[in-house]
């Protein structure tokens, strides 16, 4: 079995290296993620740019890029100038599942902002169609979620709430998650629609046309994958 540790540092170095000096900085959150905030620190370190700021989607990602000495701002009107994040499933037209670390919400209100949004990956994340093997992320109020549940189950979707431990997960937002099982057949853009028109529903993990460019590691090597 391949290193997906050491493929996941691959992927995110090269995406690391479009920092230029001065940017403004979207920072992704989960496992893919830090690696490339840990090569942006490394960076800014050496001296190799100056003068970047970063926006983070989590309070984890904020907490780390503090730690290595990347300063970091709010999310305001001001575009970013790139953002790096990593992607549950990636389909061939760069449409990403994201959420499964529990960031969705912060994660697209940030990277919506930026000019140029780049996904970092292991081969594993790539799938033929989304919903191929990882669920849709919902978040959802946490008042009356029993409600929204039932009006996302009238969809046709299935799934459970997140439910890690004895209590429910609950995102930075103070929200809860519902991972939505996707039917076999379905057009994204549809059901994504549908499911954002859901009482009770804050946001999908569907972040479709967005990515410019993916780096995608695997055995074999990094290779770049571009949005149609």
């Amino acid at each position: 079995m391949p290193d997906l540790e050491a493929l996941k540092e691959q992927a995110a170095v090269p995406a690391a290296l479009l920092v230029e000096s001065g940017m403004r900085v979207g920072l992704g959150t989960g496992s893919t993620a830090k690696y490339a905030i840990l090569e942006l620190g490394r960076r800014l370190a050496a001296g190799e740019v100056r003068g970047v700021v970063g926006v983070a989607t989590s309070d984890a990602s904020e907490a780390l890029a503090r730690d290595l000495g990347i300063p970091v701002e709010p999310l305001d009107p001001r575009p970013l100038d790139l953002a790096i994040d990593g992607a549950d499933e990636i389909d061939p037209g760069l449409n990403l599942i994201k959420g499964l670390g529990g960031a969705l919400l912060r994660e697209k209100l940030t990277e919506v902002q930026a000019r140029r949004l780049v996904i970092i990956a292991d081969h594993t994340k790539v799938v033929s169609r989304l919903g191929e093997k990882a669920p849709l992320p919902v978040e959802i109020a946490r008042f009356g979620f029993l409600s929204t549940i039932e009006r996302l189950r009238a969809l046709g979707l299935g799934g459970r709430l997140r439910q890690p431990g004895a209590q429910p997960f609950v995102t930075d937002n103070g929200n809860y998650i519902f991972d939505a099982a996707l039917p076999q057949a379905f057009d994204p853009a549809t059901l994504e629609r549908q499911v954002k028109g859901t009482l009770g529903v804050v946001e999908t993990g569907f972040f479709l046309g967005m990515a410019e460019l993916a780096f995608v590691a695997s055995p074999e090597g990094v290779r770049e994958v571009r949005g149609r």
